[in-house]
C-alpha cells in the first residue's frame, strides 16, 4: 500500500520532500504517454495542393522543432498580419528574403524556393475570415479548367498555395514593380504615349479574357498591374529640361520591357452573382457604383479609362474620398450626368466645403487634359477615353470593342509593335547563342519594318539616308536591349534618345 501511494504521489511534491535514502524504482512516477500530435497548420505543414511534409518530420514538432524547418510560434499583430523575420523559413520549403509590399489583404514576401532555388512572391493573407474567403475565391479562379490559358495572357500565374498558421499563402511568380510604384519612384512622371498604348492593349486583352469567362475583376488599378521586369533605362525628360540637371530632375526612368501582368483576383466575381454592393478603389470607381444602380462588366472598362489617363498624366484623375465630390469631378471633366441615372440614384445630400469646390474647379476638361500631356495620337486617345468613360454603362465600350479602336489599330503602330513582339529579348539575353543565330532574321525583320514605317508616312525606299536611319532607330528603341546590342546601336545614341 505504501509503495502504491508513493507511485501515485505527484512528482513535484516528491522533489520537495526531505529524503534520507536514494530514490528507488518504485518512487518514480510512471512515464507520461507521448503527446498526441495532430497535423496542425502552424507547424509548417503545407496543406491542400502543395508540398506536403513527410510523417517523419512530425516527431520534431513536439520534441524541439529544428530551426531550419519552421520559425517559432508568434502571435499575429493587432491587424491579423503574419509576424515574420527576414531569413527565417516560411514552412520547410520557403525561406523569407524580403518584404515586397503590404496591402489591405495582407503582405507579399519575396521567398526562396529551397527545392528549385528560384525566387517567388508569396501573398500571405491576414488571418481574418473575410480576407481568407477572398483568398479562396482567388485560388478557385486559378484552379479553373482554363488556368493554363491564363498563363498565356497578361495574368499573373499562381504556382501553389497552402494554409499556414491560419494564413492563406498563395505562391506567385516573382514580377517587377506595379505601375503605381514605378510612377511614384519616377516622381509621377507620365509614360510616353506609345508605351501607354502598349500597356493599354495588354490590359484590355486581360480584361477581355476575363469577361469572356463571365468574370468581373472589380478592382482594376495601377497597383494591381505589375511590370514583368524591374529593369529600366534613364532617358532625358524634355519637359523638365528647363530645370537644373544636377539633381537628376531632367531625366526619367523608362521600363526596359513593356510586358505587364494583372494581379489580385480576390474581389473578382461572376456575372450571375449579386452586384448591389460597393466595389472598386475610390479613384477608379464607376458612376453606376457610386449611384447605387448596380454594376456589371462595364465597371471594369471605366477603371481602364481612369488608368490610361493616370499613365498619360502621372496622377489619378479623380482624387477624392466623398461621393458628391466624386460626381462633381466627373461632371467637370466629362460633362453632366444623364438625368435618368440621377433620378434612379440613392444619394444622400451633404454640404459642400470650400476645399471640395476648389478641388473640383481645378480639373480641366478631358480634351484639354489629354492635350497637355500627349503630343501625337491625342485625337484617337480622347475618342477612346470618351468611349471608356461613358456615363451610361450600356453605351460604354466593351473590352473587345476597345481593342479594335483606331488608337490601337493604326497601321504605323501595328507595324512597330508587331516588330517589338517578334523577338523574345529576355530569351536572347539569357542565351547569347540565340543572338548569334537570329542575327540575319533580325536584320530581315528590321528591313521589312523599316519599309512599313516609311510607307506609313507616304515615302518609299528611295528617300534620303537620314530618314532611313531615323526609321531604323525607331525600330531599335522598340526592339529592346538585346537586339540593339546585336546590331551595335546603343540606347544612349543621341538620335535614339530623341525618339524615346
Amino acid at each position: 500500500m505504501e509503495t502504491q501511494w508513493a507511485a501515485e504521489f505527484p512528482h513535484a511534491a516528491l522533489e520537495k520532500r526531505p529524503r534520507k535514502r536514494p530514490r528507488m524504482t518504485w518512487d518514480m512516477p510512471p512515464p507520461l504517454p507521448p503527446p498526441k500530435v495532430p497535423r496542425p497548420l502552424y507547424c509548417g505543414h503545407e496543406y491542400v495542393n502543395g508540398y506536403c511534409i513527410s510523417d517523419a518530420f512530425f516527431p520534431y514538432y513536439h520534441s524541439g522543432l529544428p530551426r531550419h524547418l519552421s520559425p517559432p510560434w508568434r502571435p499575429d499583430d493587432k491587424d491579423g498580419h503574419y509576424v515574420f523575420a527576414i531569413g527565417e523559413n516560411l514552412t520547410p520549403k520557403y525561406r523569407i528574403l524580403s518584404k515586397m509590399g503590404e496591402g489591405t489583404f495582407g503582405q507579399v514576401l519575396e521567398c526562396l524556393d529551397l527545392e528549385t532555388r528560384e525566387s517567388v512572391a508569396i501573398k500571405i493573407v491576414r488571418s481574418i475570415l473575410k480576407y481568407r474567403e477572398a483568398a479562396m475565391i482567388e485560388i478557385d479562379l486559378f484552379q479553373m479548367d482554363l488556368h493554363f490559358s491564363v498563363c498565356m495572357l497578361q495574368l499573373c500565374a499562381n504556382l501553389n498555395w497552402f494554409d499556414y498558421r491560419n494564413h492563406i499563402c498563395i505562391v506567385f511568380e516573382k514580377l517587377g514593380p506595379s505601375l503605381y510604384d514605378f510612377l511614384r519612384k519616377n516622381s509621377y512622371r507620365s509614360f510616353h504615349i506609345d508605351l501607354v498604348r502598349d500597356l493599354g492593349r495588354q490590359l484590355l486583352d486581360s480584361v477581355a479574357f476575363m469577361h469572356d469567362m463571365r468574370l468581373i475583376h472589380t478592382d482594376l488599378k495601377p497597383e494591381n498591374i505589375l511590370l514583368v521586369s524591374s529593369d529600366y533605362v534613364r532617358v532625358p525628360d524634355y519637359k523638365a529640361l528647363s530645370l537644373s540637371s544636377k539633381d537628376g530632375t531632367s531625366f526619367k526612368n523608362v521600363p526596359n520591357s513593356s510586358a505587364i501582368k494583372l494581379i489580385d483576383f480576390g474581389s473578382t466575381t461572376f456575372e450571375h452573382h449579386d452586384h448591389n454592393y460597393v466595389v472598386s478603389t475610390r479613384h477608379y470607381r464607376a458612376p453606376e457604383v457610386i449611384l447605387g444602380l448596380g454594376w456589371n462588366f462595364p465597371c471594369d472598362l471605366w477603371s481602364v479609362g481612369c488608368i490610361l489617363i493616370e499613365l498619360c498624366s502621372g496622377e489619378a484623375l479623380f482624387q477624392t474620398h466623398e461621393n458628391l465630390e466624386h460626381l462633381a469631378m466627373m461632371e467637370r471633366v466629362l460633362g453632366p450626368l444623364p438625368s435618368h441615372m440621377i433620378r434612379s440614384a440613392e444619394l444622400a445630400t451633404r454640404a459642400t466645403s470650400r476645399e471640395s469646390m476648389r478641388a473640383v474647379g481645378k480639373l480641366p476638361r478631358l480634351q484639354n487634359l489629354i492635350m497637355q500631356h500627349v503630343d501625337h495620337s491625342a485625337g484617337d486617345l480622347i475618342d477612346l477615353l470618351q468611349g471608356l468613360l461613358c456615363y451610361d454603362p450600356s453605351k460604354r465600350l466593351k473590352a473587345r470593342e476597345a481593342l479594335c479602336h483606331p488608337f490601337f489599330t493604326r497601321d504605323f503602330r501595328r507595324c512597330k509593335f508587331n516588330c517589338c513582339k517578334t523577338w523574345n529579348t529576355d530569351l536572347m539575353l539569357s542565351d547569347p547563342s540565340m543572338v548569334h543565330l537570329n542575327g540575319e532574321q533580325v536584320a530581315e525583320s528590321m528591313g521589312n519594318a523599316e519599309k512599313g514605317i516609311l510607307q506609313s508616312i507616304g515615302l518609299n525606299s528611295e528617300v534620303p539616308k537620314v530618314l532611313q536611319e531615323i526609321a531604323q532607330l525607331v525600330i531599335m528603341v522598340c526592339l529592346g536591349s538585346a537586339v540593339r546590342a546585336t546590331l551595335g546601336i546603343a540606347l544612349d545614341d543621341p538620335m535614339a534618345l530623341m525618339l524615346v
